[in-house]
């Protein structure tokens, strides 16, 4: 029996989502309901893919594969976490990691917009 994570694909995706993975068989009817699947072929050392020459590699999972490091590293620290209380220390480090995103100038802007301040 194929192990598969369409499933929970199809649950949590849209259907005009892409989905970016390596080669593994557990992707593999990820496009049978209608996602586009784009894979990097990490036996052949490949890890990015550069489809129309532009410089910028479209197709890679660096990104999903570094925050799933950084959750590892975020719950290092509390040496063991019951699968009970799991989710609120994921919603605990993804608010971590989005506020990164935040700075002043986000804030302003959020807080004030253009028609209620004056530039300084």
């Amino acid at each position: 029996q194929q192990i598969t994570i369409q499933p929970q694909v199809e649950v949590t995706t849209l259907p005009t989502t892409t989905v970016y993975t390596d080669e593994s068989d557990a992707y593999n009817r990820i496009p049978d309901s209608g996602r586009e699947r784009q894979t990097v072929c990490h036996s052949m050392r490949e890890y990015a893919r550069d489809d129309d020459g532009d410089g910028f590699y479209e197709v890679h999972c660096n990104t999903m594969e570094g925050i799933w490091v950084g959750l590892r590293n975020f719950l290092r620290p509390f040496r063991g976490i019951h699968k009970k209380y799991l989710y609120l220390y994921v919603a605990m480090f993804e608010w971590s990691y989005n506020l990164r995103w935040i700075d002043f100038d986000f804030l302003r802007r959020l807080l004030f917009p253009p028609s209620t301040y004056f530039p300084t």
